[in-house]
């Protein structure tokens, strides 16, 4: 730094002045560099690395690579704060602040109600396409015959007329029995159909058909079971209906599942193929399947099966000893994904205690849940979703979501630790990346001191891959890094999940039998003697500080400052060093810091119970 200012210029003085924020964020040092780089030349680049997407049915969105692939510690990235505020100041900044309400309902998902502009698009895009629909949907029955007479003999088996504009006279119209007498999966999705009985007659007439998607027409949004009965009554061989398994559910659906039938292969050429014998992986997530347990799902017809996805069906129909058997037959089966609490119980442990083969349970590896005692999976909890009326006005709906994405840090200087809480929001990337607990990444917050002092801090966070990440891969965080269950991980988890009443009971009970059969003993410790701190071999006292005032006139030539704390004879600093700090740092028993041993106790709120209990 100059002699005239405290500016930072190179990166020797970045870590002289932030050595222990860097420490205290596990950002590793060989990132150290590059983050100076992007913090001085303020560098936002993660945009051509990742995406954003829509998840939860609107209701939330998820970050995901773009690029081809991303090395663990190779790269660290600026997210900056979009909102930064006082508690006490929220609702009048929402109120008062351009475009803040606004932004800030749309990156909590609670503004899609209010997105009238692309209803009316929709509408007059209906008008200028009106005459021209037919003869579009016309030419592709044509592409589509002209296709499977150069690949076979002209029988079209697969049709998709997605986001055609079709209605209920244009599919009379179209005659799709008469035209492809032996189709088996025929998708309509996003269209304009609305009478159930013209649906119920046009495609009842398909006797062949196996999968039928009518998702995202108006007439979903009026009808009730009566539809989806009568079409199962006329295709009694449909297995698939609006992407739900229906109880005809057999080999076909399995194997679209399984990714042995798409366009390109709709069925088995031969009856005794037994087609599922090559699916190693099978997801069979959200298929509303009430009854898992027929004569195409068994180890029989997939003995390679490895990967299984079972997670929100209601499987009511099946006993979870029934399940259980089934899944111990797959001799392969090695990965599992399962709601828990759910269809094969409450408890992570007890499925793995019955189903030995697997490695991984819903993504995290079985001996991790063993040894941590999880129940619990906390990636496979179902999420808190904001919620809101109709008439709320934005800034109410901001104020009811925040929760779920706010974060917090606390100021301090030589003097005093702040007593008001600092509050933020990340911007619209960092509030994209979820939960998972085997995170790809990591988050931690970082206040950026060009000018080498507090009042000129500028607070962002930084995100750093923490494993081998590769395109389309989501990337997540641990929203609680370091609180295992010894801190009550799952119970805080409630901020952000819903956790199943059952899982606090047991865990209360079990903290009870431990506080009854505890044993507290005391171990005195020995008094310290008097020494010297200048150094056997005359040299300086290094002296580490993150306290500007001590590093400008701490002056005597008896010490000298170092901007490594593990390198220091005396740490002088205003953080709290505790037992993480040291292991963070590299601090030993051996330095001398500004802090009676145990002071925490006394002096930090978050050591109560535990000094109440001892």
């Amino acid at each position: 730094m100059s002699s005239n200012s405290n500016r930072i210029e190179t990166y020797e003085d970045f870590v002289k002045v932030h050595g222990v924020l860097l420490a205290a964020s596990g950002l590793p040092q060989s990132l150290h560099r590059q983050l100076f780089q992007k913090l001085t030349t303020e560098t936002f680049d993660a945009g051509s690395y990742f995406k954003i997407e829509v998840c939860e049915d609107g209701r939330q969105r998820r970050l995901v690579l773009d690029s081809q692939s991303m090395p663990k510690e190779s790269n660290v990235f600026l997210v900056d704060h979009a909102w930064t505020f006082r508690l006490s100041d929220a609702f009048s900044q929402l109120q008062e602040v351009p475009g803040l309400a606004q932004r800030m309902a749309s990156l909590m998902c609670v503004d899609t109600d209010l997105d009238t502009d692309i209803e009316e698009v929709d509408a007059v895009k209906g008008v200028l396409h009106e005459n021209g629909t037919k003869s579009n949907v016309e030419d592709i029955l044509e592409s589509e015959i002209h296709n499977a007479t150069e690949k076979g003999d002209g029988t079209v088996k697969w049709l998709e007329l997605e986001d055609a504009d079709i209605g209920d006279d244009m599919l009379l119209s179209l005659n799709l029995s008469s035209k492809f007498p032996d189709l088996q999966a025929l998708s309509l999705c996003g269209n304009k159909l609305e009478t159930v009985e013209i649906i119920v007659q046009e495609v009842t007439k398909l006797k062949n058909l196996r999968a039928l998607w009518l998702n995202n027409n108006p007439v979903l949004k009026k009808c009730d079971h009566c539809m989806e009965d009568a079409i199962l009554q006329g295709c009694p061989k449909l297995e698939i209906y609006n992407s739900n398994f229906t109880i005809n559910f057999g080999e076909w659906a399995l194997g679209f599942c399984g990714e042995v039938y798409d366009k390109d292969n709709p069925s088995s050429l031969c009856l005794r193929d037994r087609p599922l014998q090559s699916v190693t992986s099978l997801d069979l997530s959200n298929r509303c399947i009430h009854n898992l347990v027929n004569k195409a799902f068994s180890p029989a017809e997939m003995p390679s099966l490895s990967h299984l996805n079972i997670r929100g069906n209601p499987l009511e129909q099946n006993s979870v000893r029934e399940l259980l058997e089934v899944l111990k037959g797959f001799p392969c089966l090695q990965s599992l994904g399962v709601d828990i609490p759910g269809p094969l119980g409450e408890s992570a442990i007890e499925i793995l205690e019955s189903l030995p083969t697997l490695c991984t349970l819903n993504g995290v590896t079985a001996s991790k849940i063993l040894e941590e005692g999880k129940h619990v999976i906390d990636s496979m909890l179902q999420p808190r979703l904001p919620e809101w009326s109709a008439d709320q006005p934005l800034a109410d709906r901001v104020l009811s979501a925040m929760w779920l994405y706010l974060m917090t840090y606390r100021l301090a200087n030589e003097e005093k630790i702040d007593e008001t809480s600092v509050w933020y929001v990340m911007d619209e990337l960092g509030s994209a990346v979820r939960h998972s607990d085997e995170p790809n990444f990591r988050v931690a917050p970082f206040l950026f001191m060009p000018e080498g002092k507090l009042s000129s801090a500028v607070s962002f966070s930084i995100l750093w891959p923490i494993q081998n990440v590769y395109k389309r891969d989501e990337c997540t965080r641990d929203f609680l890094y370091g609180i295992g269950e010894d801190k009550q991980r799952s119970a805080r988890l409630t901020a952000w999940f819903h956790t199943p009443q059952s899982y606090f009971i047991n865990e209360y009970e079990k903290h009870c039998q431990k506080l009854q059969f505890k044993s507290l003993s005391y171990t005195p410790t020995k008094s310290s003697n008097t020494e010297s701190l200048h150094r056997s071999d005359g040299c300086a006292s290094r002296v580490y500080t993150d306290i500007p005032y001590v590093e400008e006139f701490l002056t005597r030539t008896e010490f000298v400052i170092t901007t490594e704390p593990k390198d220091a004879d005396i740490i002088w600093t205003s953080l709290q060093v505790d037992e993480d700090m040291k292991t963070a740092t590299g601090i030993t028993d051996q330095q001398y810091v500004n802090q009676f041993p145990f002071e925490s106790c006394l002096v930090m709120k978050h050591h109560l119970a535990e000094t109440v209990q001892k």
